[in-house]
């Protein structure tokens, strides 16, 4: 299916999530180990949330389209792993994140959140079981901030936490798993299981990502070995894309990400994210308290995320309005090609249902349940 993009205001092009700048005015991504890569295949650098990160490569909407029909490779620099190993580290673990990590095997993974006990999210993980060591992906800013959390609460459990130096690699699009076969690998099934395995002659560790929109693979890859994977799955068939067609995408399918949609000040419930990164079966961890107290209440929070059609672009911390009250904000906006402008964002719960008209700055925006069923 070809993709023919609905033009964009020129007040917002494509896919514009955050404000944009010309690459070459602001501080390129240096931080990235694929930086060069990116700046040799003409990237377009833009701002989010104070992170510079490829925007496009000078076709969002191609690179929209290879994600929907196909796959995009995406640099996800803003992510990191922190190492946990020690003979009492899932004993140690299970107590503090919200889904079961301790009846995983070596290979299999979750996602899950660490909360205060006050229930509200301090960092969402990708919790990665391998034969030694649990590796934790999170925000490549938080690491500190999670080593320190879990050294606090490790009191005399013998577990030991390290920063792993580690380029993430995301794989996005329904026919990412087709692709990776192509290259002789044999993807993993599960929800956020993994393999070892080599990719253009160098070792990655390749996994089951949900939180991808559309499905897809998480790629973890030495930072020297990065640009040498990168090229490879390049060459392979997946076309790089940028953030530009990443939110568009994420927007669609509801994929909320810490920092940008879920912060300090969410109730799991709140994320939409409950299914996903909670077990009801588990024993005790921080914040199961709340999880609990907010089931036995049929999960009814005062605020939830909601898809939102834009009559206009706009950007993410854009007041929802219902007459003269404030109901809610934007957390990322961009321009479909599929879709026009859209947006996802918290809504008080008297405007949860879908088909609700708000207005965002000044102009219409309507709750969805999804962009295709309207």
């Amino acid at each position: 299916m070809g993709i023919r993009p609905i033009a964009a205001s020129p007040a917002m092009p494509f896919g514009r999530a955050a404000s944009r700048l010309d690459w070459g005015t602001m501080p390129p991504a240096e931080s990235s180990p694929l930086h060069d890569a990116h700046v040799a295949a003409g990237a377009v650098f833009s701002d989010r949330g104070g992170r510079t990160v490829v925007a496009s490569y000078g076709d969002p909407a191609g690179e929209y389209s290879a994600m929907l029909e196909s796959s995009g490779l995406v640099d996800l620099a803003e992510r990191g792993v922190l190492e946990a190993s020690g003979p009492k580290r899932l004993e140690f673990l299970q107590g503090m994140l919200s889904h079961d990590v301790a009846g995983r095997q070596p290979g299999q993974g979750c996602r899950a959140a660490i909360m205060n006990p006050k229930g509200h999210v301090r960092f969402l993980v990708r919790a990665l079981v391998d034969k030694d060591v649990v590796l934790l992906e999170t925000d490549v800013d938080r690491l500190d901030l999670l080593q320190r959390t879990l050294e606090h609460h490790r009191v005399a459990a013998p577990v030991r936490f390290k920063v792993s130096p580690t380029a993430v690699v995301g794989v996005v699009g329904v026919g990412a798993a087709e692709l990776l076969r192509a290259q002789g690998l044999e993807p993993p099934l599960g929800p956020d299981d993994h393999i070892r395995t080599t990719v253009g002659g160098r070792d990655v560790r390749v996994i089951r990502a949900g939180d991808l929109p559309g499905g897809g693979f998480v790629l973890h890859v030495s930072p020297d070995d990065a640009t040498a994977v990168w090229e490879a799955l390049a060459a392979a068939g997946i076309r790089p894309a940028g953030r530009d067609a990443l939110d568009a995408r994420r927007i669609e399918d509801l994929r909320p990400w810490y920092g940008t949609d879920v912060t300090e000040d969410n109730l799991l419930h709140e994320t939409g994210l409950l299914a996903e990164c909670h077990s009801s079966t588990k024993g005790c961890y921080v914040g199961q308290e709340v999880v609990a107290r907010l089931e036995g209440r049929g999960g009814k929070v005062n605020k939830a995320l909601r898809r939102l059609r834009l009559a206009a672009p706009s950007a993410p911390g854009a007041i929802v309005r219902a007459g003269d009250n404030d109901v809610g904000r934007l957390t990322t906006a961009a321009t479909s090609p599929l879709y026009g402008p859209i947006a996802m964002g918290y809504v008080h719960r008297g405007h949860f249902a879908p088909g609700t008209e708000l207005d965002v700055e000044g102009t219409k925006a309507t709750v969805v349940a999804a962009f295709d069923e309207e």
